[in-house]
């Protein structure tokens, strides 16, 4: 079963991570701990926060719901132990869920953005894919170069 994640406000780029890999990973920016608590027990989701006070709480300590503490402020740091504490795929299913919204992305037929994406991409991208949400298009330029970069140092250390 695909593992499904809310990621409290004090880790927020690691919802941004996880998508990028593919994972359903809702980002928690409430007050209300307890709410966070609450879709993680009815979603069935896993909690990834910096607060080591949350992890006290009840539903934590007795394994309804299962919670990662992660630590400091480097966000790749904390990525890494996440998906080491998980044994999470960095390859899972890469750039198929928008960054933005958390939604499985969409293909879409490159003649119908042609006066939607910029010339100059147009011109060099043959595929695209756009969110239903938000209607964000992604395509394979610089910018998904460098995350594919990234995610790949998520992999396996190099022996």
């Amino acid at each position: 079963m695909e593992p499904k994640f809310i990621v409290d406000s004090n880790v927020g780029k690691l919802a941004r991570w996880l998508r990028m890999m593919g994972y359903d990973a809702l980002f928690f920016d409430e007050e209300d701990d307890g709410k966070m608590a609450k879709i993680a027990l009815a979603q069935g989701r896993i909690i990834i926060t910096k607060d080591s006070e949350f992890m006290k709480r009840r539903v934590i300590t007795a394994g309804r719901v299962k919670a990662i503490l992660v630590s400091g402020d480097n966000s790749e740091l904390q990525m890494r132990k996440v998906i080491d504490k998980l044994n999470l795929d960095h390859e899972y299913r890469p750039f198929t869920r928008c960054i933005e919204c958390n939604v499985d992305l969409i293909s879409r037929e490159r003649g119908d953005l042609e006066q939607v994406v910029p010339a100059r991409v147009f011109a060099i991208q043959e595929q695209y894919m756009q969110c239903p949400s938000c209607h964000r298009i992604y395509w394979r330029g610089t910018h998904w170069q460098a995350m594919s970069r990234k995610l790949k140092e998520f992999g396996p250390a190099k022996a």
